[in-house]
């Protein structure tokens, strides 16, 4: 059963070019299939696709050197492979806005995903990142914009993530 509200990609989407995001790297993600295929279609957008997660901090920071805002999508399981990146987004000052799919929480099926999905904000406190946790679809957008003022103004690291109640309940199961 798949539970996703489809208004949050949307949301996310016109609060990213609000802030003028202009470079989107990514790990393809179901839970961001939405919001990868409409920052692919935006003009004013560039949408990277990553082979690992750790890349796109990367990106992000000469995105940030070329003059031009950027955000790294990813899934939970992803951010176990960021950590020692995120010393080199904190050491230089690199604005780092992440938005993370969970999974490992609420109705998860899948035990390979319950150790970073129960994990993932302790580990990114840990690395320096305030953490963001959204549970309502309705939230996910003001979330987001609050995250992206903090990390663009303030030359900071902070990190959306997106409870498996909004994303849905994955399965193999045919629907």
């Amino acid at each position: 059963m798949n539970t996703a509200q489809p208004s949050w990609p949307g949301d996310i989407h016109r609060e990213l070019t609000a802030a003028a995001v202009r470079q989107v790297a990514y790990v393809p993600d179901a839970g961001h299939s939405e919001l990868i295929e409409r920052c692919r279609l935006d003009n004013a957008m560039t949408a990277v696709p990553l082979t690992t997660e750790e890349e796109g901090i990367g990106v992000l920071a000469g995105a940030w050197l070329g003059g031009q805002r950027g955000v790294l999508l990813m899934q939970s399981s992803g951010i176990g492979n960021c950590v020692n990146m995120f010393g080199f987004a904190k050491t230089c000052r690199l604005p780092l806005l992440l938005l993370a799919t969970m999974r490992g929480q609420w109705g998860e099926f899948n035990p390979w995903q319950l150790p970073m999905g129960q994990n993932a904000g302790p580990v990114l406190e840990a690395s320096g990142v305030m953490v963001f946790p959204v549970e309502e679809a309705a939230q996910v957008g003001e979330t987001v914009a609050a995250a992206a003022r903090m990390v663009f103004e303030g030359s900071s690291s902070a990190a959306v993530l997106i409870g498996q109640r909004v994303v849905g309940v994955k399965s193999f199961d045919k629907d």
